[in-house]
């Protein structure tokens, strides 16, 4: 069992729960906010640890929230999960500090590299204090 929250960021109502579902079977701690707002409450209140981010959530970008999460935390480890982006977006995410960039799953079976991703992602972050000291 992670103590550190897995949070879920996705506008598509179905794959969020498809992939909270996915990782509450395996273990994690899994939060789903509904709102941009809540998903910078669980990073403030200092429990998530790993965000799995659509392309678009809550009316935004996932490139104009990566950098506002990054903000509150740099050490978060963000997945982005989408299927098709321009190179150009996932350029731009990878700059902002994205952790790795996952294909959403489409069909059963389709979650093995979401499940690693999350898996190494986890892991790195055992090493790293819950919140950076700024200089």
């Amino acid at each position: 069992m992670y103590l550190a929250e897995l949070l879920i960021a996705d506008e598509d109502i179905t794959s969020r729960k498809c992939m909270a579902d996915l990782f509450i079977n395996a273990g994690y701690q899994v939060t789903v906010p509904d709102t941009a707002a809540g998903v910078l409450y669980g990073i403030l209140k200092k429990t998530a640890r790993v965000i799995l981010l659509s392309t678009r959530f809550d009316e935004m970008m996932a490139t104009e929230l990566i950098p506002i999460i990054k903000k509150c935390n740099r050490n978060l480890n963000i997945i982005l999960v989408a299927s098709e982006l321009p190179l150009a977006l996932i350029r731009k995410a990878r700059s902002e500090g994205i952790f790795y960039h996952a294909l959403k799953p489409m069909r059963p079976g389709d979650e093995r590299e979401l499940q690693e991703a999350v898996k190494c992602a986890f892991e790195r972050v055992m090493y790293k204090p819950a919140v950076e000291v700024l200089q």
